[in-house]
């Protein structure tokens, strides 16, 4: 990115979107609920137990490589079912993510940034950055949609 205010705009957004997925991942599943508490919780929603399991792999790893800047684009996009996940899970609770059982705003929010920050890569100060976006598979209609 050339322009520098982008960049670090785009800094931003990776990093808030990072410690928000380390935040779900690391103190919520691990250590508020406990990973055997996910489980039952995926269990009791009707989801496998096992996937809570991954659910929490894909957000403390997916977290660390936005943080970090490390294939942010890649990052991002792995991170994107787990929010269409949530996103179904809390639909039928209807608007308000403080309504009983969570609403589907919030997941609905965080998707929409990390499609956003699939979109606009890495930003400044990243360790490892994603590659160019007209390099991704269908990354050059993205950017002809963006023209």
């Amino acid at each position: 990115m050339t322009d520098h205010p982008t960049a670090l705009a785009t800094t931003l957004l990776r990093v808030a979107l990072g410690l928000m997925f380390l935040a779900h991942s690391i103190l919520l599943k691990a250590l508020t609920f406990g990973l055997p508490g996910t489980a039952a919780y995926f269990a009791s929603i009707g989801l496998p137990p096992w996937l809570a399991y991954l659910t929490f792999a894909v957000e403390a790893v997916g977290g660390t490589m936005l943080v970090l800047g490390i294939h942010a684009r890649v990052a991002a996009v792995a991170l994107l079912p787990v929010l269409l996940g949530a996103l179904t899970v809390h639909w039928p609770n209807g608007w308000v993510f403080t309504a009983t059982g969570g609403g589907w705003e919030y997941p609905a929010y965080l998707a929409v940034l990390t499609v956003a920050q699939a979109m606009l890569g890495d930003g400044a100060y990243a360790l490892r950055p994603s590659r160019p976006l007209a390099a991704y598979p269908g990354g050059r209609a993205l950017l002809a949609a963006r023209a």
